[in-house]
């Protein structure tokens, strides 16, 4: 299981702290926040995208993030793809589901999820590492488990109808509800507040 620990927010220095202090994998929702952020912090580190990419960005994210867990459309992976083949490598990408029905929030709804996974297994530049949602807004620590439990069901379907590996990375869980995602089966969970405090 990886812990990510989200530095939105967060200055570099504490960052460096943390780092120094044993954490390598940090996680930063905005592009504009991790180009000032990740240069001042240095070597060591790995950095991962986890809020919502647009596609304009897509050249940005791909010099700056070692993993993007929030593609959520065809073109925005071809994009990522494209960017990541004239940078001479390869994207860890996860698959972003909407699994509570929240409008609010990005990612395909459950029934796409097996078409957006084969799309992205086909499109050069990129590597499917997993899937990844966030828990619904209501619905307490049941609405969180029902989530979690419906992107597991979805790596597992995923993965018997041969788009993903057996193995593949479910990244779901937060400071509120990474207990519950990690007993439903998350391999990443992304944690800021319950780190670095409310600011996170």
């Amino acid at each position: 299981m990886r812990l990510i620990a989200v530095t939105k927010g967060v200055p570099g220095d504490v960052v460096r702290d943390a780092l120094a202090a044993g954490l390598t994998e940090f996680g930063e929702n905005r592009v504009q926040e991790a180009e000032s952020k990740i240069p001042p912090v240095g070597p060591g580190a790995r950095w991962h995208l986890i809020g919502h990419l647009q596609s304009n960005k897509a050249k940005r994210a791909v010099s700056l993030f070692e993993e993007i867990h929030s593609i959520d459309s065809v073109p925005l992976a071809e994009e990522v793809g494209r960017r990541g083949i004239a940078a001479g490598r390869v994207v860890a990408c996860f698959a972003e589901v909407n699994t509570s029905g929240d409008a609010t929030k990005h990612g395909v709804p459950p029934a796409a999820t097996l078409d957006l996974l084969g799309r992205l297994g086909e499109t050069p530049g990129l590597v499917v590492r997993g899937l990844m949602t966030i828990g619904p807004l209501a619905g307490g620590a049941e609405g969180a488990r029902a989530s979690f439990r419906t992107l597991r069901r979805l790596r597992d379907e995923a993965a018997r109808a041969g788009v993903v590996a057996e193995d593949a990375g479910l990244s779901m869980g937060m400071s509120g509800d990474f207990e519950i995602a990690i007993e439903e089966g998350a391999t990443v969970v992304r944690v800021g507040s319950a780190l670095f405090g409310p600011a996170a």
